[in-house]
């Protein structure tokens, strides 16, 4: 027997294991004492009283079909095919995993450091203002994600298996929770973790790990092969270059565009943070004063049509941070993160406008390199409005709704600072009114939500890249260049850690085909 059925429990019983065993043999109209049971799928119910609603499979006591199987990686180091992965981000790392499981050698280059390192460049930026355009939040071992949350929900399940990402997550030291939570979270202080334990069974098994490498241009040699061009002029051949650069690489976008390689306008968002005491949140979302200690920081999302236009949340981060995410000195850009516990005393989220070809017919003659050069606009906006520093320009919600500047901010965890400004005065028109009303409509319906003490950051634009390049639908690579192949959030193909590492998979697999006949794996 091997059956599931939906158990509903309060907090209070959530961690009631014996409790819950004994619910679901009820259900499943078996002995208790003859039958084990897993809980499989967590979630909460908040829609009256808050509930916990568990997937509970109920099995023998020996069965077998519920445990992690770990992967068993060969090793590499003989294989004839050797392929470039250019980053270190999810898609990168997943990419390289699976080549290995393959039979193909993967050679990374990240132009970042790895995740120690990256802390003292994170550090640099929040304590003296400093940005490393080569080693920040959004550059560097693990990408994006690594110091941004690590949020794993995805609504990418058609594009490829969600479960063997979970566990491989798992398999390299992720909680065991997060195959069983409805919308799985590792945390900003566990995931650099998870990721070098990843990054040692890649060199364990053959593949090579480089930071400070830098690409920066490549060719196609004689033997058809691309040639790859690092900072210092050295040149390297491989059978092929996967490109998982990330949304905020725009010398790559440059590069291709320079190159006569087609690269194509993405339409994406932009907007701001919204931070409000953590307290403010639970209260609205569990309909309680105080939040009973078994319940997760409460968390939300909402969606606004304002004038034919969507207005919405994004990376929501209860018991989080406000993060300086900037990839140059003259700009600033703003992302949200939350601790494993997520225990800090603010709640934020991004509030965005999506932002269309239509929308900005001032930058056209930038062709497909408009949204990039319209995103990179606004962030320096903010960084002028801030007097040329790491501070980011703020207002109260309340305020912004006014259109008056305030004349106080409350408490911010934005640690290099905010100022205040009219943000009607900094963000373009139709990104400042499109967030005014959508938030006069959510208020209306989350009668908390326009507090006194919430505040508005700005600015939140690297919700994706603004920028897709284009690949053949049947080999994945790009078009005008079979032995390149754009990948993950950068290209234009994921949204997240793992639909990025999804895509990353689905490339190995690719290259694998490519290559049969060149693979023997031991």
């Amino acid at each position: 027997m091997n059956e599931t059925f939906e158990i509903v429990v309060s907090p209070e019983e959530r961690e009631d294991l014996q409790k819950i065993h004994r619910l679901a043999c009820q259900r499943a109209g078996v002995n208790p004492a003859q039958y084990s049971s897993t809980i499989v799928k967590s979630s909460i119910d908040a829609r009256k009283r808050p509930v916990f609603r568990l997937q509970v499979a109920v099995h023998e006591a020996d069965e077998t079909a519920l445990r992690l199987l770990p992967v068993l990686y060969p090793d590499v180091r003989q294989s004839a095919v050797h392929v470039l992965i250019v980053g270190s981000g999810p898609a990168g790392l997943f990419c390289a995993l699976k080549l290995i499981e393959l039979g193909i050698k993967p050679i990374i280059w990240e132009r970042g450091h790895d995740v120690r390192q990256r802390r003292r460049d994170l550090a640099a930026i929040t304590k003296n203002q400093e940005v490393n355009p080569e080693s920040n939040y959004c550059f560097g071992e693990g990408g994006a994600g690594t110091y941004s949350d690590g949020k794993l929900y995805t609504r990418s399940t058609k594009r490829g298996d969600v479960k063997s990402i979970l566990q491989a997550l798992v398999q390299f030291g992720a909680d065991q929770n997060i195959l069983i939570e409805s919308h799985p979270h590792i945390g900003t202080n566990k995931l650099p973790q998870v990721i070098t334990q990843m990054r040692d069974q890649i060199i364990a098994s053959g593949g090579e790990v480089h930071f400070s490498k830098k690409f920066v241009d490549f060719k196609v040699n004689e033997s058809t092969k691309l040639d790859a061009f690092d900072e210092e002029g050295n040149t390297f051949s491989f059978d092929d270059i996967v490109l998982a650069t990330g949304h905020s690489a725009r010398d790559i976008f440059e590069l291709l565009h320079n190159k006569g390689l087609e690269v194509q306008f993405k339409s994406f968002a932009l907007g701001v943070r919204v931070e409000h005491p953590q307290s403010v949140i639970d209260a609205q979302q569990y309909h309680c004063e105080v939040r009973h200690e078994a319940l997760p920081a409460a968390a939300y999302s909402w969606v606004e049509q304002v004038n034919g236009r969507g207005v919405y949340s994004f990376c929501m981060c209860p018991g989080g941070i406000i993060a300086p995410c900037a990839t140059d000195k003259e700009e600033v850009v703003t992302n949200g993160w939350s601790p494993s516990k997520r225990n800090n005393p603010w709640a934020n989220s991004g509030i965005v406008v999506p932002v269309q070809w239509e929308d900005i017919p001032e930058f056209h003659s930038y062709g497909p390199l408009a949204g990039l050069r319209f995103q990179q606009s606004v962030e320096r906006a903010c960084w002028q409005a801030a007097g040329e520093t790491q501070r980011a320009p703020a207002q109260r919600l309340l305020d912004f709704l006014r259109n008056k500047t305030s004349a106080q901010l409350p408490t911010c965890s934005y640690l290099p600072g905010v100022v205040s400004k009219n943000l009607h005065d900094i963000l373009p028109p139709f990104i400042a009114q499109s967030l005014k009303k959508g938030f006069e409509q959510v208020g209306r319906k989350m009668k908390t939500y326009l507090h006194h003490d919430a505040i508005l950051v700005a600015p939140e634009s690297r919700t994706s890249s603004p920028v897709r390049i284009p690949r053949d639908a049947e080999h994945l690579s790009h078009p005008q260049m079979r032995n390149l192949y754009p990948c993950g959030e950068g290209a234009g193909y994921a949204g997240g850690i793992i639909s990025a590492a999804i895509d990353g998979v689905r490339i190995a697999e690719t290259l694998s085909l490519k290559h049969a006949n060149r693979i023997q794996v031991d």
